[in-house]
């Protein structure tokens, strides 16, 4: 065999160490970034946020033949990161009323929102639905409600929601909010129902 045949060779095993040195340096370092991360998540633990409903108008909820509601109601939503050091991006959120487990509004979507460490936001927004489908004795039951001056709905959030922690940004987790609400009509003389006293609500992400 020729000096320049075995040069070639190890030039070539050369190459081929070198590649896989740094291949493997590579994905040493990928693991060391993984692992920090991760203990750095461990060690933080995020608490979820916590939503309250402090408030919830109703103006207008009437059934309509065949078995659709028309439903104007107002909502007033506080949210708490309990956490010192994750702030929260919420990406998107959609609020939206239920009556009986059946969907009576327009989902509402809140605009992008960014929360710090310990902060609280408010968010108020207007939800309705003209002539939405219900089953047949959702009508009948809320004429049975109305009746006797009060109406039991549901307020939800859906969504999907980031943690930052320092400059890191996790990926997209979903979240979702369920607020019962008593309403009654207002002793005070006020216009429309109104919510008797603010209400905490479940969340899950």
């Amino acid at each position: 065999m020729s000096a320049k045949g075995e040069c070639g060779k190890h030039g070539h095993g050369r190459k081929k160490k070198l590649y896989k040195r740094l291949f493997y340096s590579l994905l040493a370092f990928i693991i060391l970034i993984i692992l920090t991360v991760f203990i750095i998540w461990l060690v933080l633990r995020p608490s979820k946020p916590t939503f309250t409903l402090q408030e919830a108008t109703i103006y207008q909820l009437n059934a309509t033949s065949p078995n659709t509601i028309s439903t104007t109601l107002q909502v007033t939503l506080s949210s708490r990161n309990p956490n010192s050091r994750i702030g929260i991006y919420y990406d998107l959120l959609q609020v939206y009323a239920s009556y009986h487990d059946q969907q009576i509004t327009l989902p509402s979507t809140i605009p992008a929102t960014y929360q710090g460490h310990n902060d609280l936001t408010l968010w108020s927004p207007v939800l309705y639905g003209t002539t939405i489908p219900v089953a047949p004795f959702v009508a009948a039951a809320l004429s049975q409600e109305e009746a006797a001056g009060y109406i039991v709905v549901t307020v939800k959030v859906d969504g999907k929601l980031r943690w930052k922690v320092g400059s890191w940004v996790s990926g997209h987790y979903h979240v979702y909010v369920t607020c019962p609400a008593y309403v009654a009509y207002d002793s005070s003389g006020g216009t429309g129902l109104r919510l008797q006293q603010t209400v905490g609500c479940s969340t899950d992400v």
